[in-house]
């Protein structure tokens, strides 16, 4: 008999490892997206062309608005991306989104009478952001099952964090393991039309240290 999970799918380094992975686990995997307002859509067109690679069940690509309450530099373009590694929550933080990312992935689970939803938040490695916890995943873990109707009825939902503890040099480990071909991804805040990186970003930094910590040849794209 097949399960079925939804998986957040960014287009980004960690979420199509955990669509791969999902998919070893036997999981029948609808993938679901956000064009949220970021600066680029470079990382959409990866996740649309990773969902047809990975032949999923459905792939939705949800719009929403965030850019319209700004507060961040992926949302907001008179907020400059940094160019280099801050400490504590930096301005690439984009107020609630995972909240908000999960309370979509939870509604359309409902809908589809799923109860496995994967999403990639990475509490080693990463870039400070409050909701990329455990703490927080156990808590919207609560609210999953306090707030549906599925809930209500005592069919329980689960939210799968594989990547949770690991470090992005063993993600990409586990990735090669599991035939992941990092290029088709993108993980840069400033990426171009092309989908070419950076370098200097972030979300560049953590990526090139996680192939030079995994022995892994970096397969990203450069603008320079």
């Amino acid at each position: 008999m097949s399960k079925n999970a939804i998986i957040l799918l960014s287009g980004g380094l960690d979420s199509i490892t955990v669509l791969a992975l999902a998919q070893q686990q036997g999981f029948d995997c609808y993938a679901l997206s956000f064009d949220y307002g970021q600066r680029h859509n470079a990382e959409l067109k990866a996740a649309s062309e990773i969902a047809k690679t990975y032949q999923v069940k459905e792939h939705k690509i949800v719009k929403l608005g965030l850019g319209s309450i700004g507060g961040s530099a992926l949302t907001d373009e008179n907020i400059q991306v940094p160019d280099h590694l801050e400490e504590g929550i930096p301005v690439t933080y984009v107020p609630a989104r995972n909240t908000i990312f999960l309370a979509f992935a939870l509604g359309w689970a409902e809908v589809l009478k799923i109860k496995d939803i994967f999403i990639g938040v990475n509490a080693v490695d990463y870039s400070g952001y409050p909701d990329c916890r455990p703490e927080f995943i156990k808590a919207f873990q609560q609210l999953a099952d306090l707030a549906t109707k599925a809930g209500a009825e005592g069919e329980y939902f689960t939210i799968h964090t594989p990547l949770i503890s690991l470090s992005k040099a063993e993600i990409i480990k586990l990735g090669t393991q599991l035939g992941v071909d990092y290029t088709a991804t993108v993980s840069c805040y400033s990426a171009d039309n092309l989908g070419r990186a950076c370098r200097v970003c972030d979300a560049c930094r953590l990526r090139m240290l996680g192939f030079s910590d995994a022995g892994v040849a970096d397969p990203t794209y450069y603008q320079r």
